[in-house]
């Protein structure tokens, strides 16, 4: 631990959840996040999109799916059919409303894929366009294209919001600033002061849009704190102001369409109940209900007996404001009720305290129904405002959890502050990683973090590994439609990513481990969905420390995205890297396709597009030297340290074992091999993928034996002789193996279940083999690409069983060729 240091940190809430052994709340217990991430665009819309085969000619497609500026579609003709649903960007592809092409004179024609579906064009259109709803035309053309409606709400916009202490009266606020629909609000004529600024999301029961109060029949006039700051002739010279530069600062009606609606509530003026003061949440207390003043609104005012008292604590209510509960609510969920000041002694009792002030006590009807089914659970984490100093956003454990409330602890406040009460429902709460989506400040906790340098820290081993955690609570365990809403912001929203487990995987990732990984992962925020897949391939790899060092950044190269902290274990070490990521849904696509050619793995192997019947690469039918060729990085230099001369892949060293007294150093460096080796083992395999210092020597003679092997059978390959037996590949001495006639096949291999696969190593001599291809579920495409190093590290074969089988594999092969590949 040399290099540690206590020091300022970025704060991670990754690390933190796994050094805490933490849990998330689950995103989706969010409501108004998930609404606020709502592009106006809704699966079932339809709108006119240039057919990519012919950029002249349109046709209509429905929407399936939505993910910040991108959106999932299917041409109108493919019915139920998924495997022409594509994905486009808002900002950059050519779509346009329904009847777009009839006003500017463009082409509608049925696409080429279902042209013999739909004989009459016409027709069809009139049948599926009846009763259609179009996209918003607003949203695909001119200054709005493209913007997540939220993002309306600019800085300069002005919106009405509610007293929430005096009466019914309304005033202007002007948006100084948007943060995920957090709104930063200033009162319309205090331009220059920041002394009454309020923070309010957006979807706030008392804030609306302009003109809110007129409609209403509520007065507009300055809040009581601040009316004397100026003449009342100067506030109606800034509401006639205000009214003139109206169109230039509204902000469109149907943002706000999504607002709880406020119902009736049936409270009458002296009513008690128990409350919790919106402005300091920390205790629950005797309230009455001091004004009614129509069938919607009624103010309450916390009790307090003291003679002397000459302040208030009163607040506007409606019938679904939070912290509002019926008499005896605390004592039935053993929760402390705090006695008004100046009330004799601690045992407070609503009975005698009901006498003493000659009241009754709200009925149960008056207030609203209580769940437990919102996912939160004591010890998640969150992310939450001060209710103290609102402009702090705070990390926040759930304490205690009773009906539809949280008791939240607050951690880096300035000042250590009691347990605050919210509700489920609560704008002021929010999902972890939200801050840092939106680029906001959280407030980290404010005990000294100690951590290792950057560049040199060592990783001690760990005794687990502990996957990275995503925004979606519960992602592992189920899989989200293509019709669910997505919940994460805007352009930071990763679209689903993908496993396409048919496609080549190249000969850094082990086949087998690939075909365990979910079909999926996401939608989500880019960087946790993207730093939780390749987790997930880094896992799946021969050699994760392996992948993880192709995966690392390079310290030449130009940084574009975001910097994430990997960890792989192998061989009992933990190794930890430096990994770019991108945070912007339109790069994500080229990102997971650079980083598949970076692996030498089938570009669409993971990625945003779901290969179904067969891939647009063809890559099935290419050998391992082709692929590579086409898409590999073809490395022609000796293997070394990355560019720059130093790696930022870290690694755990055991204790040095006495036999071996050679220094080892906290870098890993690639280990230099013979000509042979380099020259022809494929650069990542289990044998050639410069093995890390830490590997048994008894492997490394092994990996140079069956280098020497594969070289054998390429100097053979290239004789152009197709006799069977001159390519099975070469064993040892103590191995005999029969010359087998050359093999006919029936079928193509390419179209083989695990079943004809299974029926086929029946027939050979490796016949007590076909169970482990049952059970790894190999069907003829994974047979194919199966090779000797694969087969011994998937299959955990020594090397004469794993030679006999690949006899009978390089059989199956050269048949194919010579019968089907053309």
């Amino acid at each position: 631990d040399a290099g540690s240091s206590v020091e300022e940190m970025e704060f991670n809430w990754d690390e933190y959840l796994e050094d805490t052994g933490a849990t998330a709340a689950p995103h989706g217990s969010f409501k108004h996040v998930d609404t606020s991430l709502q592009n106006g665009f809704a699966p079932g819309m339809k709108l006119e999109v240039a057919v990519k085969s012919d950029q002249n000619t349109y046709w209509v497609a429905t929407i399936i799916t939505t993910c910040g500026q991108l959106l999932l579609l299917r041409y109108d003709g493919y019915g139920e059919d998924r495997k022409a649903d594509f994905w486009c960007d808002i900002m950059t592809a050519d779509l346009h409303p329904i009847g777009w092409c009839e006003q500017n004179k463009k082409i509608l024609k049925v696409p080429e894929g279902i042209r013999d579906k739909i004989p009459d064009q016409k027709e069809f259109l009139q049948r599926v366009l009846k009763g259609a709803c179009s996209a918003p035309a607003n949203l695909l053309e001119g200054l709005h294209r493209g913007k997540n409606p939220l993002d309306l709400i600019a800085p300069g916009s002005r919106l009405e919001l509610q007293n929430f202490r005096d009466s019914l009266e309304a005033w202007i606020v002007n948006v100084v600033e948007n943060v995920g629909g957090r709104l930063k609000l200033r009162y319309e004529g205090l331009e220059n002061s920041e002394k009454f600024d309020q923070w309010l999301f957006y979807l706030d029961p008392f804030l609306h849009q302009m003109g809110w109060a007129a409609q209403h029949g509520y007065s507009l006039q300055p809040p009581l704190a601040i009316r004397s700051l100026k003449s009342e002739a100067d506030w109606q010279e800034i509401v006639k102001k205000v009214k003139e530069e109206e169109e230039e600062s509204s902000v469109p009606t149907d943002l706000f369409k999504d607002k709880p609606v406020i119902g009736v509530h049936s409270f009458s003026e002296g009513m008690k109940l128990e409350a919790v003061d919106p402005m300091a949440p920390f205790v629950i207390s005797p309230a009455t209900v001091l004004k009614v003043y129509n069938e919607k609104y009624f103010m309450i005012e916390i009790d307090d007996l003291r003679p002397d008292c000459t302040t208030s604590q009163s607040y506007i209510c409606h019938v679904n404001s939070s912290g509002i509960f019926p008499v005896q609510w605390s004592l039935k969920n053993g929760l402390h009720l705090s006695p008004p000041p100046g009330y004799p002694g601690q045992d407070f009792d609503w009975a005698d305290y009901l006498k003493q002030c000659g009241a009754e006590a709200a009925p149960q009807s008056c207030f609203p129904l209580l769940t437990s089914d919102h996912g939160f659970k004591e010890n998640m984490k969150l992310e939450a405002v001060n209710p103290v100093d609102s402009e702090e956003v705070c990390i926040a454990t759930v304490t205690k959890v009773k009906d539809s409330y949280l008791w939240l602890q607050l951690e880096g406040s300035k000042k250590p502050i009691p347990d605050c009460i919210v509700s489920v429902e609560s704008m002021n709460i929010f999902p972890v990683g939200w801050c840092e989506t939106n680029g906001y400040q959280l407030k980290p906790p404010r005990k000294a973090i100690v951590n290792k340098q950057k560049k040199i820290a060592v990783v001690q081993p760990e005794k687990q590994i502990l996957s990275s955690r995503t925004v979606h609570d519960g992602l592992k365990n189920q899989e989200l439609n293509s019709s669910d809403s997505v919940v994460i912001n805007g352009k930071y929203c990763c679209p689903k990513i993908y496993f396409n487990h048919r496609c080549f995987s190249g000969p850094y990732l082990n086949k087998g481990r690939i075909a365990e990984l979910p079909q999926s992962v996401g939608p989500g925020n880019c960087v946790l969905v993207l730093k939780e897949v390749l987790t997930l391939l880094i896992n799946a790899a021969y050699k994760p420390s392996r992948v993880l060092r192709e995966l690392q950044l390079d310290e030449e190269a130009a940084w574009h995205g975001h910097g994430e902290t990997l960890k792989a274990k192998y061989k009992g070490k933990s190794y930890r890297a430096t990994v770019e990521v991108v945070r912007t849904a339109d790069r994500v696509a080229d990102f997971c396709r650079k980083t598949c050619i970076k692996l030498e793995c089938c570009p669409n192997l993971f990625g945003p597009q779901m290969v179904l019947d067969k891939c647009s690469e063809n890559c099935s039918v290419l050998t391992k030297t082709k692929y590579t060729h086409y898409y590999g990085k073809r490395k022609n230099k000796r293997i070394g340290r990355p560019p720059g001369g130093h790696s930022n892949l870290e690694v755990a060293m055991k204790k040095t074992n006495k036999r071996r007294k050679r220094r080892k150093h906290f870098f890993v460096h690639k280990k230099k091999r013979s000509s042979t080796s380099v020259d022809n083992t494929p650069a990542g395999s289990p044998q050639g993928s410069g093995a890390e210092e830490e590997d048994d020597q008894d492997e490394s003679e092994l990996s140079h034996s069956l280098a020497q092997d594969r070289d054998k059978r390429k100097r053979k390959l290239r004789t152009f002789s197709f006799s069977d037996d001159e390519n099975k590949p070469p064993s040892p001495k103590d191995i005999k193996l029969e010359v087998a006639e050359k093999l006919q096949l029936d079928s193509n291999p390419l179209d083989w279940s695990v079943a004809d696969v299974v029926r086929f190593l029946k027939s050979t001599d490796c016949a007590p083999l076909a169970r482990i291809f049952l059970d790894q579920e190999i069907d003829g495409q994974a047979l194919l690409l199966l090779t000797l190093p694969t087969v011994q590290e998937c299959m955990d074969l020594k090397l004469g069983p794993a030679i006999k089988l690949c006899h009978h594999i390089e059989r199956v092969k050269l048949a194919f060729y010579q019968q089907f590949a053309n």
